[in-house]
């Protein structure tokens, strides 16, 4: 028998660790190859990792909610023949070893001490957003949420990084930081109870909004991704200084021009022609008309991206929201926008988006027209600084100029909803973004070609 290590695998150039959500197998099932043996997720994707080889699972090196680096062992696999490597052999060594199972035993005890003696911290109660990692060493080194939420980050936005935490860590142990405050107004309540102020409780009591709940009343936690998007926008919101601009377009020439070529569309391409890569184009368009659209902030600098890579917001069957990326979007024609939206529309559905797909996005369009929204004020998608929703398509009475004069007439038309940061973005530029979006969809050739 050889031993076999299931390592967390690369899951794209930006991703460096993922967090195990759930165990699909346990110790001593079967394991054919290929078959997935755990769920784990990244900030935005959710993904199985499977296993290479058959065997039996005999040992699992993390539990659920761990958060592992990529490369490292998160499982070992019993198999039929092959060679052990260096670490598996140690295993063998320990197993084969007479006094294992009384060091197994000592080792129990200690962790069942350790488990009695320490509280887990539940830092889905505070209002900051920290990474699974910062969390993950938080929890290690007993620093509470009150403290987390005390420590000076230096990463965006004054978000707390890997380095803050240890550094924390550190002057705790040498004494440069004071005790924790929880520890400290215990104290004081059991030797001399006095009414002391304390800005961290006195401003989260306020932030508390009592709810009232009802016995007929159901309460459900929210799910993983949806506390990572709430996350997000608050802090979205909390960061640019959102300002929004609004434009009608008529697109009665596009209605009609894919109605007329969708059938032929899809029977020589093999796929379906949505509005929503039309609108894609002339948004790649724009962008490149209007380069300081596409730029993030980092601080006190603008950065302008080389790359347009546009975000394209999708609805999980869940209800939950995600963005998968159109890599270099302004370089695809029609064909090739139409094939990347259905790819990706078609696999967040599926639950099959690589963690990749969500990386890299310099501006960000979504469609609320898909659920008969007329317009919306999106939030944006940092670190990006604008995002323009598309509204529904809808048949209206309309002035209709022409050389013999004006009349009204029945025509297709939709809002354009742009929401940007005004930090950086002014209302021309932002206005002017918009504005253009709109004149090449109005501008739009019913004769061209697909």
């Amino acid at each position: 028998m050889a031993r076999f290590e299931l390592k967390l695998p690369k899951m794209g150039e930006s991703v460096a660790e993922a967090t195990i959500t759930n165990w699909l197998k346990e110790v001593g099932d079967k394991i054919e190859a290929d078959e997935a043996v755990l769920e784990i997720a990244t900030d935005k994707v959710d993904s199985e990792v499977p296993s290479e080889v058959s065997g039996i699972l005999v040992e699992k090196l993390f539990g659920k909610d761990d958060l592992v680096q990529v490369g490292q062992t998160i499982a070992i696999i019993e198999t039929e023949g092959g060679v052990e490597t260096a670490s598996s052999f140690l295993v063998d060594k320990v197993v084969d070893d007479e006094a294992a199972p009384a060091a197994a035993a000592e080792i129990e005890k200690t962790i069942d001490a350790a488990k009695e003696t320490v509280t887990p911290q539940d830092f889905s109660t505070s209002d900051k957003f920290f990474s699974p990692l910062v969390k993950n060493i938080a929890k290690e080194e007993g620093v509470s949420v009150a403290e987390l939420e005390n420590v000076q980050g230096s990463g965006k936005d004054g978000r707390v990084t890997k380095e803050d935490i240890l550094k924390y860590v550190d002057d705790r142990k040498s004494g440069a930081v004071a005790a924790p405050k929880a520890v400290v107004e215990t104290v004081r309540e059991v030797v001399a109870p006095v009414k002391t102020a304390q800005p961290v409780v006195v401003q989260k009591s306020q932030q508390a909004v009592p709810v009232s709940v009802n016995g007929g009343d159901e309460i459900i936690e929210m799910d993983r991704m949806r506390k990572l998007i709430s996350g997000y926008m608050v802090a979205s919101v909390q960061t640019s200084a959102h300002v929004q601009s609004f434009i009608e377009v008529d697109v009665t020439n596009i209605v009609k021009w894919r109605d007329k070529v969708k059938a032929a569309f899809e029977k020589r391409e093999g796929e379906k022609l949505t509005f929503t890569p039309i609108m894609m184009e002339a948004v790649a368009k724009a962008l490149k008309d209007f380069p300081g659209m596409n730029i993030s902030v980092d601080g006190d600098y603008i950065i302008k991206k080389k790359n347009i890579n546009l975000g394209m917001a999708a609805a999980l069957p869940n209800g939950n929201l995600i963005v998968p990326v159109i890599k270099n979007a302004d370089q695809l024609n029609l064909v090739g926008m139409a094939k990347a939206v259905n790819d990706l529309g078609n696999r967040a559905k599926a639950g099959k988006l690589k963690p990749d797909d969500t990386q890299g996005g310099t501006y960000t369009v979504t469609n609320v027209g898909t659920f008969g929204s007329v317009f919306g004020t999106p939030i944006i998608n940092q670190p990006q600084v604008g995002i323009l929703a598309l509204g529904a398509i809808r048949k209206v009475p309309a002035v209709i100029e022409t050389p013999e004069g004006d009349f009204i007439g029945i025509r297709q038309k939709m809002f354009l909803s742009h929401s940007y940061d005004h930090r950086v973005v002014d209302g021309a530029l932002g206005g002017s973004f918009v504005k253009r979006v709109a004149e090449y969809l109005e501008a739009f050739d019913v004769d061209r070609d697909f």
